[in-house]
């Protein structure tokens, strides 16, 4: 793959420059230069250092923590290409952030999901690109083209190299997350599938109930979009081993490990943790033993070429 200037640019802000990187050198160019800066009392400013008249730019930006910050550069980085005349202007948002807050689920309480999708949209953003949204639905918030990739071509891959397929059982932490399951399953050689019951409590507090599904003597790999506090894993790799599990390892896109999550995984039973670098990992995080952190780079690389090649993107994943 070869780029000249003028055809296609790759943009970061501060929160995953490492995966930027990656996705540049996949892509055989270089990563164009922004100033990202903060005035003293916090404010951001960009300064786009080259010109991007004319030209379809990609920013890589995932609102990951610091949510708030990461979302306003690249709202504010999305502004300034739009004033300086870019042909284009696709938002690679890896990670989503707020996507949990998708929709009411009591009263007087807001759609944050859908209300970023109207913020980027403003800031003159003309295509999403991002990855294992926690609800698929979020799509159509937006009235702009929105390509929804995948991370299970990388984690199965992964998964085939380290576990014996023949003993395995693929969990689903809730009810909610039994679609994503089945289909992990189904790449594993049709592994067997079960499912934790879960009640929420409260915001990042739930409690893992019971088990349905014969895990018994099998290596349990709970599949999941997130790990945020880690609380919900831990009850859940407790009830598997009480039910039987010979092994109990975890599989997500979006490792973001906030809060007591770093002590709660050390602390428990878990064989491994498996996430991808679509978020950055802390050092308490990135240190601890079970965690293995694989890269999507080349898999947002080549949606990337393909979006800018007028490809087919879905492809990817048939």
């Amino acid at each position: 793959m070869a780029w000249t200037d003028k055809q296609l640019k790759i943009f970061t802000g501060t929160a995953n420059p490492a995966l930027a990187a990656e996705i540049a050198k996949k892509l055989d160019t270089r990563l164009a230069r922004a100033d990202v800066k903060r005035f003293s009392d916090g404010e951001i400013f960009v300064e786009i250092q080259e010109n991007v008249r004319g030209t379809d730019v990609y920013i890589i930006q995932p609102t990951c923590p610091p949510v708030n910050v990461a979302l306003m550069e690249l709202l504010i980085m999305c502004d300034a290409m739009r004033r300086s005349s870019a042909s284009s202007i696709t938002a690679v948002i890896p990670y989503y952030g707020y996507a949990r807050q998708d929709r009411k689920v009591q009263p007087r309480v807001p759609i944050t999901a859908k209300l970023v999708a109207d913020l980027l949209t403003a800031a003159g953003v003309s295509r999403v690109v991002s990855m294992d949204l926690h609800a698929g639905q979020i799509q159509g918030f937006f009235n702009i083209p929105f390509d929804h990739l995948y991370s299970k071509p990388v984690i199965v891959e992964y998964l085939r190299s380290q576990y014996d397929l023949q003993n395995v059982v693929v969990v689903s932490p809730d009810a909610g997350g039994v679609e994503r399951a089945r289909a992990y399953a189904k790449r594993l050689d049709s592994a067997g599938l079960a499912i934790i019951d879960k009640r929420r409590t409260a915001p990042n507090e739930a409690k893992a109930l019971n088990v349905i599904g014969d895990v018994s003597g099998k290596d349990a790999i709970i599949i999941d979009d997130m790990i945020d506090t880690a609380g919900t894993l831990v009850q859940a790799t407790d009830v598997l081993l009480k039910h039987g599990a010979k092994s109990v390892s975890a599989a997500c896109t979006h490792g973001v490990f906030s809060g007591p999550a770093a002590e709660r995984i050390g602390g428990s039973k878990l064989r491994q943790v498996i996430c991808t670098n679509t978020v950055p990992l802390s050092p308490q995080i990135a240190e601890l033993s079970q965690i293995k952190c694989l890269s999507v780079a080349d898999l947002l690389g080549e949606a990337i070429y393909r979006i800018h090649s007028r490809d087919s993107v879905s492809s990817l994943f048939d």
